[in-house]
């Protein structure tokens, strides 16, 4: 770790500046979904570790920051892991991604707010109906592998 690691207030304005732009499903700033999770995470009494993951979960998957931003940036190593985990891996298997996710520490409650915020009824509503069902088979799957009861 740095002398100085990021602030939350940081880490915020880092994934969003890195987001712009990029939309969700339903075509809304994908920003929205960034603070949605970490809103989430911190209702849930999650640290501030956690609540920087939550802003940074999707920067590496989504390609808004690489692989080697993250293992540079000033943040704690307990929050790389956390990002680390919560990055789904081209091709990989729902189970190996569970199985990393819950292997790393404070990762899992990062990951229980952003399914709630991904299968958020309203959210899900604006998505035809095919999306809609593959994506609530898929959030239900990833929960069961996680142990995570339904919102």
């Amino acid at each position: 770790m740095t002398d100085h690691p990021l602030t939350l207030t940081e880490v915020e304005a880092l994934a969003r500046a890195a987001h712009e732009g990029q939309t969700d499903k339903a075509g809304r700033p994908y920003a929205e979904h960034l603070a949605a999770v970490a809103e989430g995470v911190r209702l849930r009494g999650g640290s501030l570790g956690q609540q920087a993951a939550a802003w940074l979960h999707d920067a590496i998957e989504d390609e808004a920051l690489t692989p080697g931003w993250l293992a540079a940036a000033a943040l704690p190593e307990e929050v790389k892991a956390m990002v680390g985990a919560l990055t789904k891996r081209p091709g990989e298997p729902l189970e190996a991604y569970a199985a990393r996710i819950l292997a790393t520490p404070g990762a899992v409650l990062v990951k229980e707010a952003d399914l709630a915020h991904n299968a958020d009824p309203v959210r899900l509503s604006v998505l035809d109906a095919p999306t809609r069902e593959r994506l609530t088979a898929k959030y239900a799957h990833v929960r069961a592998l996680l142990g995570i009861t339904a919102p």
